[in-house]
């Protein structure tokens, strides 16, 4: 890993993978206008596969990471994420919700590989527990509060749990396959959740909906292309190849940007609007993810 600055060429693959990853919840709200959660899960995982499947070699590690990896980001992270998306949550308050994944992986971590909480992410819990409280405040009384709903909100932060599930499984995996190709475990992790989600929209999607995906317009297969190429397979290529060349306290500062464009591209391209204590609950898990991001960069190696 080198210590040097970014280059013009690093600084403008880590703008990029911010806009990407930024625009990315708009794209979902394009696409579940089309595609029910568990249709836009398979269809987003086989642009994914193909055909990159056919060109990179499996990474050197076993099938069993590959299999958890795959299961906890793809059908828990984003078929529960689309799921809240549907039922009631905004792009723009779904793009912050989702950095609580940061405070998720440090609980994990503490619970399940025995690691110790350091002074900032101490800091950035209480920072973000304030902030999930403003936004429980927009549920007193069971009313919905600007196009979310409390079991949208709920859906949400178990969205980012499993994401913070997938990155455990990732530490564990770093621990015995220390060196292998990162692109060819996003690849190949994507083959995992296509039947899974094949076989709860058989299960759970109503009779009506379950070919709905046939009549779906060119917008909508240029969204989930968007979702499988664009946000899964080059976001990650690109933000692994970043950590692979830098201090990953050099690379993740550069996730504050995602919630930032996500959150003014829904306002923005969606018409969404944010309440006051959404704006609130926002800013506080934004400034815990300073703290904990800019805590890491301090302290001594």
């Amino acid at each position: 890993m080198s210590h040097a600055h970014f280059s013009g060429r690093d600084l403008l693959a880590a703008l990029s993978v911010v806009v990407i990853w930024g625009l990315n919840f708009v794209v979902m709200k394009w696409a579940l206008a089309d595609f029910t959660p568990f249709q836009l899960g398979a269809w987003r995982y086989v642009f994914a596969v193909l055909p990159l499947v056919l060109i990179v070699r499996r990474p050197a590690v076993p099938w069993r990471w590959i299999i958890a990896y795959g299961l906890c980001q793809g059908v828990g992270q984003f078929g529960v994420l689309f799921i809240a998306l549907q039922v009631g949550m905004t792009a723009a308050l779904a793009s912050v919700l989702m950095q609580t994944q940061v405070f998720f992986t440090a609980l994990l971590g503490v619970l399940l590989l025995g690691e110790q909480l350091s002074r900032p992410l101490k800091w950035g819990l209480v920072c973000a527990a304030i902030g999930l409280g403003c936004f429980a405040m927009n549920y007193v009384g069971g009313a919905a509060a600007a196009g979310t709903t409390l079991l949208g909100f709920v859906l949400n932060l178990a969205a980012a749990a499993m994401w913070a599930a997938s990155n455990i499984v990732a530490r564990r995996m770093q621990q015995v396959a220390h060196s292998y190709d990162a692109l060819g475990f996003v690849v190949w992790s994507a083959l995992v959740p296509i039947v899974p989600f094949v076989l709860l929209s058989l299960a759970f999607d109503p009779p009506a909906q379950r070919w709905r995906w046939l009549d779906a317009p060119l917008s909508s297969w240029l969204s989930v292309a968007y979702l499988g190429w664009c946000a899964t397979v080059m976001g990650y290529a690109l933000w692994t190849s970043l950590l692979k060349r830098h201090a990953a306290s050099r690379v993740a500062p550069f996730s504050l940007g995602v919630p930032v464009i996500g959150l003014g591209a829904g306002i923005v391209l969606l018409g969404e609007r944010v309440t006051p204590w959404q704006w609130a609950g926002g800013a506080c898990i934004v400034m815990a993810l300073v703290v904990v991001l800019l805590g890491a960069r301090r302290r001594p190696r």
